[in-house]
């Protein structure tokens, strides 16, 4: 008997990254020892303290029941605490935080929740590809918004408000922008809540990357009157290395955050308490914890560069986040032909920027997650595949 999927999957495919691990684990099996470049999925533990408040509350018996959709007080006093001290940001914790089981998840339910058939939203080009696909699982019309190198992947406000945006409900932003590494100002943050006013659009800023090799954190929040127009989605994943752990979280109006948890309640039951205590844990770090994080980083990075340069790409030094974005050399085709070219002859596998968007295909992204001792053997494969004399492996 054959069963046919929903309509809503007709343009939506599985995740590219679920696809190519499959691949990387099958060649894995053949013996290939893939180095992989590719998945921002920190390598590094959480502070012992998280970890100690997760195994003691674990140990407790009356600590593994159903939890309450919104989230223990403790958790969103410590997220609204959290907002306070990094962006400057005041939240309501009853009504204005919304913890989540990690903020993709959140994105999901933004979407599933103010967007149906017959309304726009507007998705960066390149961006996380999950905006894209949430966006399409809705029903609603997507609509590109360019970033490019030359306007320092930033969008162009006044040739957007040239356009029909009549139908436009929401605009996915996402600063620092993954996956290029642009920061945006204050004064950029500015025009961009005067432009959703106007246009009467609400703005989603998906901010997890902001205390990654980043001197300044900023909240979209901290603009004067964004909270009329904006939802923030955060993450301990990468500032806190607690990918697996999925906690997340939605700040802004509380009217719409009740929105959101009208769908989110009919999707799960709440956090796992153990979870939730450390969350509230890894929140209260200080700055050392984000300084002695990003020293790591810091050094990673570098091989990545001399990584990059022994390929022929260029790149920004001052771009932030856990990943590298790089211009591929002009000898290539695009992205993928370098990907594909240093996985099949080095063993190595990169990012091409193409999965992020057509304004990706000139580019490629690395990740840091990985040891340094790990770069360095990539490295080597790279240049002994580059060799005159290197034979294809």
């Amino acid at each position: 008997m054959q069963i046919s999927t929903a309509q809503r999957l007709a343009h939506t495919g599985e995740y590219y990254f679920s696809q190519k691990l499959r691949e990387i684990e099958g060649l894995n099996k053949a013996g290939a020892d893939i180095i992989n470049l590719g998945i921002g999925s920190p390598d590094m533990p959480p502070h012992p303290s998280v970890i100690k408040a997760l195994t003691e509350s674990a140990e407790l018996p009356n600590t593994h029941a159903y939890q309450g959709y919104k989230g223990v007080p403790a958790l969103r006093e410590a997220i609204a605490g959290w907002y306070e001290r990094s962006y400057g940001v005041t939240l309501n914790p009853d009504t204005e935080v919304l913890p989540l089981l990690g903020s993709k998840e959140g994105i999901m339910h933004i979407c599933m929740t103010f967007l149906q058939e017959g309304d726009e939203v507007l998705i960066p080009n390149p961006g996380y590809p999950t905006y894209r696909a949430a966006a399409q699982l809705s029903g609603a019309t997507i609509v590109d918004y360019d970033l490019t190198a030359e306007r320092g992947w930033l969008p162009d406000l006044k040739d957007l408000a040239q356009r029909d945006l009549s139908r436009v409900k929401l605009m996915l932003v996402n600063y620092p922008h993954m996956p290029t590494g642009a920061q945006a100002t204050p004064e950029f943050f500015a025009e961009l809540v005067a432009f959703a006013k106007t246009q009467n659009i609400l703005l989603v800023h998906d901010n997890p990357y902001s205390f990654i090799l980043n001197d300044n954190p900023t909240s979209l929040l901290a603009t004067p009157g964004a909270k009329d127009v904006v939802l923030e989605l955060n993450s301990l994943s990468k500032s806190h290395n607690m990918a697996g752990w999925r906690v997340g979280m939605l700040v802004g109006r509380g009217d719409l955050l009740q929105d959101v948890l009208r769908f989110k309640s009919n999707m799960d039951s709440g956090m796992f308490l153990p979870v939730q205590r450390a969350a509230v844990a890894a929140l209260q770090l200080g700055a050392d914890w984000y300084e002695e994080l990003n020293q790591h980083y810091r050094a990673r990075r570098e091989l990545v560069y001399e990584l990059l340069t022994t390929i022929g790409c260029t790149f920004d030094r001052q771009q932030t986040g856990m990943f590298v974005w790089a211009s591929i050399p002009k000898s290539y085709a695009d992205g993928y032909a370098v990907s594909d070219k240093f996985l099949h002859d080095a063993r190595v596998f990169i990012t091409p920027g193409g999965i992020f968007g057509s304004n990706g295909n000139a580019f490629v992204r690395i990740s840091l997650c990985q040891p340094e001792k790990v770069f360095r053997a990539a490295l080597e494969r790279i240049v002994k595949a580059l060799q005159p004399s290197s034979a294809s492996v």
